[in-house]
């Protein structure tokens, strides 16, 4: 049975769900998402004798905003202070998108304390191009018109046809600001200092974060193991939640 409780980290109300006895496994979300969205992989993975705790990271979930715009440091930070709340010594860490970014940064800063790494179609590179610098530029423009009625509307149609497969358009103050700052945080450097066991899973057609991305992880972690989960997307929790916990059960049990 799923339970869900709070503890608070410097004023910051951070909301978790806990399930399961057995060697402890923290999920991490990716942006946009929460704990209800690892449900059913947090019950299943419940019932094989492990320990899943699923926070809502700050701004996300029935979590605090964030007093000021967070980068991965930050968050960081307020994981820290949650896994010393909950008292984890030794423990696996799984982290999805945005959330895989940060399991990526606290597992380079405290890699004595992680059992294994697990990422699912993880944010790690933030590489600009051409056609990210534009649509920002673009966006900038835009904002000049913010005085016309009809405005909202077109706003709504820009971000659109611009940001498609980005998580900015949809939120406001803190948290976009907060956006602002994660994706330009790149990771791709640190990876090759990573040393713990590390399992990267990554959907077959996840159009967010391409398969590319996942290979070229697999080849900068040493020995780290890539799986590909057919026919999936970005998010195999909420896709295919049985494919995705067979690989991570095959992880945890060599």
């Amino acid at each position: 049975m799923i339970k869900e409780s709070e503890v608070f980290i410097n004023g910051l109300k951070i909301n978790y769900k806990i399930a399961g006895e057995g060697p402890a496994i923290l999920i991490l979300h990716g942006w946009g998402g929460s704990s209800d969205s690892w449900t059913n992989t947090q019950e299943i993975l419940a019932k094989k004798n492990y320990k899943i705790i699923v926070p809502d990271l700050p701004g996300f979930g029935k979590s605090s905003l964030p007093p000021f715009a967070f980068n991965l440091n930050e968050f960081c930070k307020i994981l820290e202070k949650f896994i010393s709340e909950l008292g984890l010594d030794r423990f696996y860490l799984l982290g999805h998108s945005f959330g895989g970014a940060v399991a990526v940064k606290y597992a380079l800063k405290y890699p004595q304390k992680i059992k294994g790494l697990i990422l699912v179609g993880a944010a790690c590179f933030r590489r600009k191009n051409i056609k990210k610098r534009i649509s920002f530029l673009a966006a900038k423009i835009f904002k000049i018109f913010s005085f016309l009625p009809f405005y909202p509307l077109m706003r709504r149609v820009f971000y659109k046809i611009f940001f498609k497969k980005s998580d900015y358009p949809y939120f406001e103050g803190v948290m976009k600001e907060s956006y602002l700052k994660i994706i330009k945080e790149d990771l791709s450097e640190g990876l090759e200092r990573i040393k713990v066991p590390t399992l990267i899973i990554w959907g077959q057609k996840d159009k967010i974060k391409k398969l590319k991305e996942g290979v070229a992880i697999n080849k900068k972690i040493k020995d780290s193991v890539l799986k590909i989960i057919p026919g999936t997307g970005h998010s195999p929790h909420l896709e295919k939640p049985e494919l995705l916990t067979r690989e991570i059960l095959g992880f945890l049990t060599k």
